[in-house]
């Protein structure tokens, strides 16, 4: 590189990755954009002459940051109000998010992400929705290369462990609508019929809303708690859903 190339260029290019893996790695696209922030401001104080390859040491800072701050966040959710969920985001064509293999961006899998400690997240993400080899998690964790494979391996088994089956978009997409619709309605009913038996039902409300603080366990409670909340609750999803609508139209007009 030149020495007297600021690494602008060279930053913008692998962007997408370094929030792909930020997000992952801590589950809200806000504390994503600071760890990316902070990547810039890393390279900005890297002899960048010196570095032989760019996109990887720009993935290693910024994983390596996302685990510092996971660690610290984890002590953080401790004292949170109520149960902490990942930020979901519509991750249909977004670019910022550079993912090669998109179930690894799944709610359901960041969910099942929580539960693993942040070194093991690291080696997961890594290898599932980047593809590294073992030798370069093993570079970024800072371990070795026996020790990702072992890492990789428990994560793993613990999201096998976790997921019941997977769903195709168009199946979720019907009965989220269902959902929506039974529980404007307040229709007990048709609410249990989409449920499990064993469903349990977490609220993340950020400090901001009324919602309720501990998992609604059961078919007939949480058909009762939605039928109750479910006009104001599916309210806020559709003017969510309109928001990444007009965002794609934004992008789209962008490209």
């Amino acid at each position: 590189m030149m020495a007297s190339d600021d690494g602008v260029a060279v930053f913008e290019r692998v962007r997408p990755r370094l929030f792909g893996i930020a997000y992952r790695m801590l589950g809200s696209a806000a504390e994503a954009e600071d760890i990316v922030q902070d990547a810039w401001l890393r390279w900005q104080g890297t002899d960048r002459s010196a570095v032989i390859d760019p996109p990887a040491f720009l993935a290693t800072a910024t994983s390596r940051l996302a685990i510092t701050f996971a660690q610290s966040a984890r002590s953080r959710r401790e004292t949170y109000i109520g149960p902490w969920l990942p930020e979901p985001i519509d991750t249909s064509g977004d670019p910022r998010l550079g993912a090669e293999r998109a179930e690894a961006l799944e709610f359901a899998v960041l969910l099942l992400l929580e539960k693993l400690s942040p070194t093991e997240r690291a080696a997961y993400i890594l290898r599932e929705a980047f593809d590294y080899s073992y030798d370069q998690i093993a570079h970024t964790i800072r371990s070795s290369e026996a020790n990702a494979r072992q890492l990789v391996t428990r994560a793993r088994k613990h999201i096998s462990d976790g997921r019941r089956r997977t769903v195709e978009a168009s199946e979720q997409k019907r009965l989220l609508n269902a959902f929506i619709v039974a529980s404007q309605k307040g229709d007990l009913p048709a609410l249990e019929k989409l449920f499990a038996s064993d469903v349990v039902s977490y609220a993340d409300g950020g400090g901001a809303l009324h919602v309720a603080r501990l998992p609604v366990s059961g078919r007939d409670r949480v058909a009762n708690y939605f039928a109750s909340v479910g006009s104001f609750l599916a309210c806020r999803c559709n003017d969510s859903m309109d928001r990444n609508k007009r965002t794609d139209k934004r992008a789209g007009a962008a490209a």
